[in-house]
């Protein structure tokens, strides 16, 4: 996915963990070429959970015709992208002429590394309904030159939890890991509970944590959490207790240790400096580095403007 609205210049985002705390972050409503999301990160006061450095959710909507989902090809660097449906389809075509389906319960993982481009669209079969998010890992320095990679994950590991489960998109959870590459030391789960139950979610002490509730009703100490907002927990926690009320929870649980770095980001690329950004953009607007994405029946996103102002440090 593209970040349709970044700024001209690059935004430092740094880790700034927290002891064990509840911070709010409302979802700040954008566009991605006429559909409506909901950016949770990067926002003011809080930039990265873990090597999480994006996230956007969209849907639920439905549809009788046309594409909700149109990304046209533009570039990446330095991250990995992460697409997990709740509903619908949408499929991933790369410039390594790779291609995948990501539908409910199958994750598309894709490796920018030193770069690549991709695109994602709505198929001409589809089921009329879409709601799902994109999140974003930062690559950590030792791993930003990696070659560009993309796998689809059908076989996720499911972890059982008294009160609910949860699927385990990357990363560790009690004692499950996904066979997803992942470069950091990382967790992402979608998390379910039952109507009227407790769900105690285990927790590394040595990660900072968020939770976003995605659907149902979910509860922290009898207040209820809203949907599509981003709770951050911070760090030194062995455990998060959930309740869902009437109707069935489902979340999404992120965290990592923290990244230990301060990166740039902007438009699609992380990086580390404004120069590192400059040749990028310079690369995607005169066709070099990041290859076609020959399977997209369309022309490619142009570059934005971008001023290589210094960064504060």
């Amino acid at each position: 996915m593209s970040n349709l609205s970044p700024t001209t210049t690059a935004e430092p985002c740094a880790p700034e963990p927290a002891r064990p705390t509840l911070q709010m972050i409302p979802g700040r409503l954008t566009d991605l070429g006429g559909l409506a999301i909901r950016r949770l990160l990067p926002r003011t006061g809080r930039r990265l959970v873990g090597p999480w450095c994006f996230f956007d959710s969209y849907g639920p909507l439905s549809f009788a015709a046309g594409k909700p989902m149109d990304v046209a090809p533009h570039p990446h660097i330095g991250l990995q992208t992460v697409s997990w449906l709740l509903e619908g389809e949408v499929v991933h075509h790369d410039s390594l002429g790779l291609a995948g389906t990501a539908v409910p319960g199958v994750l598309n993982l894709m490796t920018a590394g030193r770069g690549i481009a991709h695109a994602e669209e709505t198929p001409a079969q589809n089921a009329g309904r879409l709601r799902g998010v994109q999140l974003w890992v930062a690559l950590p320095e030792a791993s930003r030159a990696e070659a560009p990679a993309f796998a689809s994950h059908r076989d996720l590991p499911r972890v059982e939890l008294d009160g609910g489960a949860a699927t385990l998109l990357l990363g560790c959870l009690a004692g499950a890991r996904s066979p997803a590459r992942a470069f950091s030391p990382v967790v992402g789960a979608d998390v379910v509970g039952a109507a009227g139950r407790r769900l105690a979610l285990p927790l590394d002490p040595d990660f900072e944590h968020a939770v976003v509730p995605l659907a149902g009703e979910t509860l922290l100490e009898g207040q209820p959490l809203a949907v599509d907002t981003l709770y951050y927990l911070g760090c030194g926690r062995r455990e998060f207790v959930l309740e869902s009320g009437s109707r069935p929870l489902r979340a999404l649980l992120l965290g990592g240790a923290p990244f230990g770095e301060t990166i740039l980001m902007w438009w699609n690329f992380v990086a580390r400096t404004t120069e590192e950004i400059v040749a990028a953009r310079e690369d995607w607007q005169s066709g070099r580095r990041f290859g076609d994405v020959r399977a997209y029946a369309g022309a490619r996103t142009p570059a934005p403007p971008f001023l290589a102002r210094p960064v504060p440090r």
